[in-house]
């Protein structure tokens, strides 16, 4: 691809799925019913597959196969099995110290699955954006080192506008998950991996351990827990993910995907 069509590609697609992201989000936060809300996230989220799909074979005349359907319902279990367990051992950790103690068990089915569908189209939009756009992009100019760093870094810091959020917590996001859904995806070589993992960890993270999300307080959780301790240990005010248990496990976790990767190459 020339390097003028390539930048092209890469500015247009992110500007462009950047304001479908907005506009999805916005519209589907906007309807009083929750059901409808909840069709209109999922409704959202497909469509965003099938406008990436269109796009890039149109801008770059090429089979999407990061989307390939015979990879879809595999690579997307295993990613949302990864981010329960993922949070599942974060949380761990945490009550080992003493830090998260559960106080009470809530189920309100409707808020819920609201919120489970609201996070499947972040998931997908953010995901589009950073692996599928940049991460790919990157990687097929240069390489893989250079596509991970610069992806991730870009995933962390865009965090730094979300309540609480500082550089330290945009660092953390940078490491433990923008390494991690790069490496998840450069090994299972689908956007359905990262999706997965992307999709449960938001959810579990906030609305079953009743964590913050990227800074925003879940009200609807099936837990609710006491979280105390140095900021550094529970990642203070912008949640779990700031801590560094978190950091730690996410990227222990991207080198060993990544050396399996490299592997299986050989």
């Amino acid at each position: 691809m020339p390097l003028w069509k390539w930048i092209l590609c890469l500015l247009a697609g992110f500007l462009i799925f950047t304001v479908l992201y907005g506009l999805a989000t916005g519209l589907s936060m906007d309807i009083d019913n929750p059901w409808l809300s909840m069709a209109s996230f999922l409704g959202s989220g497909i469509l965003g597959l099938f406008l990436y799909a269109v796009w890039t074979n149109l801008t770059e005349h090429r089979p999407v196969t990061e989307l390939a359907m015979k990879s879809m319902a595999w690579d997307t279990v295993r990613g949302l099995l990864f981010g329960i367990g993922f949070f599942a051992v974060v949380a761990g950790v945490l009550a080992l110290t003493g830090s998260y103690r559960i106080t009470e068990a809530h189920f309100h089915a409707v808020p819920l699955l609201l919120a489970f569908f609201q996070f499947f189209t972040v998931a997908v939009f953010e995901e589009i954006l950073f692996r599928g756009i940049l991460f790919r992009l990157i990687d097929d100019r240069w390489n893989t080192a250079v596509a991970l760093l610069i992806s991730a870094l870009l995933f962390g810091f865009i965090h730094i506008i979300n309540p609480g959020a500082t550089l330290w917590s945009s660092l953390a996001i940078a490491i433990e998950a923008g390494l991690l859904l790069g490496a998840a995806y450069k090994c299972s070589g689908t956007l359905w991996a990262p999706i997965g993992i992307h999709w449960a960890w938001n959810f579990v993270q906030g609305n079953v351990l009743g964590f913050s999300v990227s800074g925003n307080p879940v009200q609807d959780k099936v837990f609710s827990a006491i979280i105390s301790g140095p900021d550094w240990l529970t990642g203070g005010r912008f949640g779990a993910e700031a801590c560094v248990p978190a950091v730690v496990v996410g990227l222990i976790l991207s080198i060993i995907i990544l050396c399996c990767c490299k592997r299986d190459e050989r």
